[in-house]
């Protein structure tokens, strides 16, 4: 356990986010996602769903913001017109953690084509079905 370190990132994760340099992509994926095929490095969340371990993420990780787009997610039947209640809850967390970021919903072949690009995946157990998300990592800068 580690002071101001939310304990559902493992050592593992820990070392991936850590790893991943400015502009490198994580995905967090539901448990439907075919991960371990897909994935260059392969991080299990099991038993946690896809939210709390965004939330968590996102405690420690910057988002790119030196471009236009630094979140992506999945869309209802790989539809970018479409959402469900997940897609809302996830627009709304990021809309919490990071204010004023945008997030863009990608049409099936353009999200898997991303997560398998991905640093990493992680797989969570995640029940709702579309539930991929990918982060892009910012920098953080000086202290001054």
């Amino acid at each position: 356990m580690l002071i101001g370190i939310p304990p559902l990132l493992g050592p593992e994760l820990l070392a991936v986010l850590r790893a991943m340099g400015h502009g490198d992509e994580i995905a967090i994926v539901d448990g439907n996602y075919p991960a371990a095929e897909h994935a260059r490095r392969l991080v299990r969340a099991d038993g946690h769903g896809l939210l709390p371990v965004i939330d968590a993420i996102l405690s420690v990780l910057p988002l790119d913001r030196s471009v236009e787009v630094a979140v992506f997610r999945a869309s209802q039947n790989n539809d970018p017109a479409q959402r469900g209640d997940i897609h809302d809850a996830i627009d709304a967390l990021i809309g919490r953690k990071a204010p004023g970021m945008q997030v863009v919903a990608l049409p099936g072949e353009a999200i898997y084509a991303r997560i398998r690009a991905a640093h990493a995946i992680v797989a969570t157990s995640e029940m709702s079905l579309f539930a991929n998300v990918i982060l892009r990592k910012g920098v953080i800068g000086p202290a001054t």
